[in-house]
């Protein structure tokens, strides 16, 4: 009897964890969708769809070492002296532990800047939770890339 109390108990660990069994290729579809979404909604400078994506205790850290929580990273994106022409991720991927995952992936980022064009080349680290079925990013850091 005890056996088969193991294995029942095994069993419901193992479909309480779906997100690292059957569904995990499902779910890495969605944190790659959510982060191509993050970017469009970037060039457009669209915070309420932004801060869907974000948990309330969202930290970020720019490529000039700069660290902003949640409001301030939103408040970032609304200032006029930057405008983002285009942005684009690549080779990103996505490892899962338990009901978090990390994206290490790189993008292209370019735009104008007070006054004067930019084109930046970064690599990002972004960690998700899974919070009631929904992903949300609760930190992301971004290392610039010199050529």
């Amino acid at each position: 009897m005890r056996i088969a109390q193991c294995g029942f108990l095994l069993l419901a660990f193992v479909a309480g964890n779906a997100p690292m069994g059957v569904a995990q290729d499902a779910q890495q579809g969605r944190i790659l969708a959510l982060e191509n979404s993050w970017n469009q909604a970037l060039q457009p400078k669209d915070v309420k769809a932004i801060e869907a994506l974000l948990a309330t205790e969202f930290v970020d850290i720019e490529c000039d070492g700069t660290m902003m929580k949640k409001a301030e990273y939103l408040a970032s994106i609304k200032t006029p002296t930057v405008r983002l022409d285009h942005i684009v991720n690549e080779s990103m991927q996505v490892q899962f532990y338990g009901w978090s995952a990390v994206v290490i992936g790189l993008y292209w980022e370019k735009g104008i800047r007070n006054g004067k064009p930019y084109l930046h080349h970064q690599r990002f680290v972004d960690t998700w939770i899974n919070r009631n079925g929904t992903w949300l990013c609760v930190a992301s850091q971004s290392t610039l890339i010199t050529h």
